[in-house]
């Protein structure tokens, strides 16, 4: 491209991103991914000609947080040239975008993407704002819409996106806008600022009309007490963990919905818009308590699979049949995904969809809905299937909520890495609150999630709370990393009762608190669990001036056994890694344990390390990340059949084979 070209298309494509983050920066107008707007420009081709050019947004883009990258740039006049076209299938279109794309990049065209390429405006923009869909819901949305936004904005009866849609659209592009049934509105502007300030008014319009005519009914319901709470999330995760781990989210805020004597109306609206049916399917499952949990999540996937049945195969990517948002009278929207970012995204959908079909029933009395068939034909459809991530198969430990002490350092600060990486979420607990935090930020600026729980392990409520906090940040837990430990020197004639009580407490103790924590919530979950301890080489064979340390570490090596006969009836898993001098971040290695252990062994400080190091049969130093490998090993499912086993990471020390 020239110059010349190449700012005109920067300008016009500058003023398309300002606008779509307007709109993308107010929750009332798109879901995430939701939406679409557009700019038309010029630009030169290959050979040196000018042309019109569409920038579009990418498929599943979030107008939020939209780039330049995010936006598509096609070759207007040939998209143009589909207006005298009779017929064309989805595949037939998308095979046309793409010899019509100026450059390949990662974002793909919208599915929308022919509806704003033969409007002859300028700019175009289209929402799902709550109030146009709510408006599009009346018993005659045609008659709501010429009263409430005008006799110049058309309404189109619901279309799924692609040719024909475009078309109708294109034939009432002398109108002032059009509300598409089901699918939001469209608007459009010879200047950018025309078109959002349009699409603004007409918004605002709308929603004054339906507050003017709400008659919400009165709620009156109590909160949802911890315990219940609690034992809803649990069951409830257990009951969607087929054919894989979610976690969940709860969203306070749905109350509003959940609450309301009516409830039953607004899950029985169903989703709004063919995005909400993305992320929600056929709409929310209401809950009122954990013993409904399992019939409803087992219901719901029943009549997901009678309708592929029905279908004789005809749609082999039908959604995933579990449900995923749930109304709870007392607690409020619970949703689920492959991820906590997953799980936020479907909350935010559905509370589109609740208070699209809220404001419907409160100003009309009733919903009209999509139809089944309409739902099956979206939840079946492979351009809208697309803008879901696919499953990553390298991350075997997706959607495993975990408890890892001794979080703030070493070896418990490399599992949560390791953890997070491998698609994980993890509790973290440690005493040091500074230290846990800058490992907790560490963890997230590598797109890992956790949350952090500061407090003493050697106190019970410390356990309870990390396993509290696992629940009530993810719906539940999978697994515990007890890890947490000090170092106490000294040989048994010397050594005071108060030291060997702390070691026996921090070395022993806390891991049986969070032990006792973790297993009746994994009982509850019903989907068994993983229980790794992280113990040590001292623990099968002790050293001279380790006393306190070996004889606590061995106190918690037989935890792990008894944990693994008790837990086996359960489907809990316990197992043992046994680490030896691991040096790497830790700061249970203080100077005055380096030079206690140098004394024993008769080196000098500064080459304590290496005799670790060459007494080992790899002649080795053990790092904490080859330690939190193998505790990723334990949790997953990859050791599914392995319980009661001591896996030694310690470079090979023959007094330390298991036996």
């Amino acid at each position: 491209m020239t110059a010349p070209a190449i700012t005109a298309q920067s300008t016009a494509l500058a003023e398309l991103v300002d606008r779509s983050r307007r709109i993308g920066a107010r929750p009332d107008l798109v879901v995430h991914g939701g939406g679409n707007t557009s700019a038309k420009t010029t630009g030169v081709d290959h050979r040196g000609r000018e042309r019109p050019i569409l920038l579009v947004k990418g498929s599943g883009m979030d107008l939020a947080t939209i780039g330049p990258a995010g936006f598509v740039a096609l070759y207007l006049d040939d998209l143009a040239a589909i207006r005298d076209r009779t017929a064309m299938t989805d595949e037939e279109q998308q095979a046309y975008l793409g010899r019509c794309t100026v450059s390949q990049g990662t974002a793909r065209p919208s599915i929308e993407t022919l509806l704003h390429a033969l409007l002859p405006w300028t700019h175009v923009d289209h929402v799902h704002a709550d109030a146009i869909c709510a408006l599009a819901l009346a018993g005659d949305p045609e008659r709501e819409v010429r009263e409430v936004l005008g006799a110049d904005v058309a309404f189109v009866p619901y279309v799924r996106p692609g040719f024909e849609l475009s078309h109708r659209v294109a034939d009432l592009a002398d109108h002032a806008a059009v509300v598409l049934g089901h699918h939001g509105l469209v608007t459009w502007g010879a200047t950018s600022a025309a078109c959002l300030e349009r699409t603004l008014s007409l918004v605002g319009r709308a929603r004054r009309y339906l507050d003017g005519r709400a008659r919400p009914p009165e709620q009156a319901i109590p909160a949802l007490d911890h315990e219940r709470a609690h034992a809803l999330l649990l069951t409830l995760r257990g009951h969607l963990a087929e054919p894989s781990r979610v976690v969940l989210h709860v969203d306070a805020s749905g109350r509003r919905h959940a609450d309301r004597t009516d409830v039953d109306r607004i899950a029985g609206a169903g989703p709004a818009t063919a995005d909400h049916v993305l992320r929600i399917g056929r709409g929310s499952v209401i809950l009122r308590s954990a013993d409904e949990a399992p019939a409803e999540v087992h219901a719901a996937v029943r009549a997901a699979e009678e309708r592929r049945r029905r279908s004789g195969g005809r749609h082999p990517l039908v959604r995933d049949p579990r449900p995923t948002a749930f109304l709870v009278p007392g607690l409020g929207t619970v949703t689920a995904g492959r991820t906590p970012r997953e799980a936020k995204i479907v909350a935010d959908v559905a509370e589109h969809s609740h208070t699209v079909a809220a404001s419907a029933v409160d100003a009309f009395g009733a919903s009209t809905g999509l139809t089944d068939e309409e739902i099956f034909g979206i939840e079946s459809w492979p351009l809208e299937l697309a803008k879901l991530r696919p499953p990553d198969p390298v991350r075997d430990l997706e959607a495993f909520v975990v408890v890892v002490t001794g979080a703030a350092s070493g070896i418990g600060r490399e599992c949560a890495t390791v953890v997070a990486r491998r698609g994980g979420c993890s509790v973290l607990v440690d005493v040091d609150e500074t230290a846990l935090r800058a490992a907790a930020e560490e963890v997230r600026s590598d797109g890992g999630e956790v949350v952090e729980v500061v407090g003493d392990v050697r106190v019970a409520a410390t356990a309870e709370l990390a396993v509290r906090a696992a629940i009530e940040a993810y719906g539940g837990l999978d697994g515990i990393v007890s890890n947490a430990g000090i170092a106490v020197t000294g040989r048994l004639v010397d050594l005071s009762p108060d030291d060997w009580e702390r070691s026996l407490a921090v070395n022993a103790t806390s891991h049986f608190l969070l032990t006792r924590a973790a297993l009746p919530a994994l009982a509850a979950q019903g989907r068994g669990g993983s229980l790794v301890y992280v113990v040590s080489k001292n623990a099968l064979a002790p050293g001279a001036g380790f006393g306190a340390y070996s004889v606590a570490k061995a106190a918690q090596l037989q935890l792990a056994r008894i944990a693994a006969l008790e837990g086996g009836p359960l489907g809990v898993r316990a197992n043992v890694v046994n680490p030896d001098a691991v040096f790497e971040g830790s700061r249970l290695w203080s100077p005055e344990l380096r030079a206690a252990r140098a004394a024993d062994h008769g080196v000098a400080v500064e080459e304590l390390e290496r005799f670790y190091a060459e007494r080992n049969l790899l002649q080795a130093p053990v790092r904490a990340s080859d330690v939190a490998e193998a505790v990723a090993f334990l949790l997953s499912d990859r050791s599914s059949r392995t319980t009661g086993c001591i896996l030694t990471v310690d470079g090979g020390v023959p007094a330390a084979f298991a036996r």
